[in-house]
């Protein structure tokens, strides 16, 4: 079981956003982008790394390591707790999308540079991916029974990695 890899792991972190996104969503990408699903597909999945890898960099940054873990304890519900009413939207994942928000604009000068398409064009499929990515961190965040604020300690790195899909220390 702890077979995962960062890039391969049994739903990868942007395969999971991909499913959650849909083909309606990735067309609509494509259609910002000017290219084909296949081209937003590469854009969405290089932007999710991106935003994953800030968040884990944040996380092991003692300065910034506490804002991630308040914003996961309160993107992830509570043990027992189920429904939430639309779980993994921006009323529930308020703060940690406040987190990847302010990463929005390093990420797409980023992406932008690796892509070559411009940066204003990245950032609106940010605007679009953040709040999926949001949706599939919080259900992995659920599925990992995540306990709460009482689980501070060694064990955030893992759970990070656990939920971001692969990067366990």
């Amino acid at each position: 079981m702890n077979e995962q890899s960062p890039e391969t792991p049994d739903g990868s972190l942007e395969k999971d956003v991909l499913d959650e996104l849909g083909d309606d969503k990735l067309h609509e990408i494509a259609g910002l982008l000017g290219t084909d699903a296949a081209g937003a597909q590469d854009v969405v999945g290089t932007t999710v790394t991106a935003l994953s890898g800030n968040l884990q960099e944040k996380a092991e940054d003692p300065a910034e390591a506490a804002e991630v873990e308040q914003a996961l304890t309160e993107a992830s519900p509570p043990q027992g707790v189920v429904g939430f009413g639309g779980f993994g939207g921006l009323a529930a994942g308020g703060m940690l999308s406040g987190v990847l928000a302010k990463m929005s604009r390093p990420v797409a000068n980023a992406v932008a540079k690796k892509t070559g398409l411009p940066a204003a064009s990245v950032t609106r499929v940010i605007e679009l991916v953040i709040p999926v990515l949001l949706t599939v961190l919080t259900k992995r965040a659920r599925k990992s029974g995540t306990p709460g604020a009482g689980s501070t300690g060694g064990g955030f790195g893992d759970l990070l990695g656990q939920i971001l899909g692969g990067k366990k220390r």
